[in-house]
């Protein structure tokens, strides 16, 4: 096994829904949705934002698109129009889902550029 961070396996973006952040989180490849959808659980991302993310966190899966979209409740400080946040349309939780670090088997890490 190997601990890697997400960004070597996927990319992602997210914005705002109120004081929800929307984090979408794409494979870069095929072979690593598996290694996201087993991996990058709602445990684990509540874990990583702890102290960020108030509220509740939600996981839906897309298979079609090998990507997993997260909810951060409770993320923005109240929202856009009120969050004293620097950031309070979220776009910097893409970026820090990124620096997550998950561990993967070593065949799959063979894979990454």
């Amino acid at each position: 096994m190997k601990t890697i961070r997400l960004l070597d396996i996927a990319h992602a973006r997210s914005g705002d829904k109120g004081d929800t952040a929307n984090v979408g989180l794409i494979a870069r490849r095929p072979e690593f949705y598996p290694v996201l959808v087993e991996r990058v659980t709602v445990e684990a991302v509540k874990r990583h934002f702890d102290g960020l993310v108030h509220g509740g966190v939600e996981r839906f899966e897309l298979p079609n698109l090998e990507a997993l979209n997260f909810l951060l409740h409770e993320a923005l400080g109240g929202g856009g129009t009120v969050s004293l946040k620097t950031d309070a349309q979220g776009k910097t939780y893409s970026s820090a889902l990124l620096r997550m670090e998950i561990e993967i088997d070593d065949d799959l890490a063979r894979l990454i550029p």
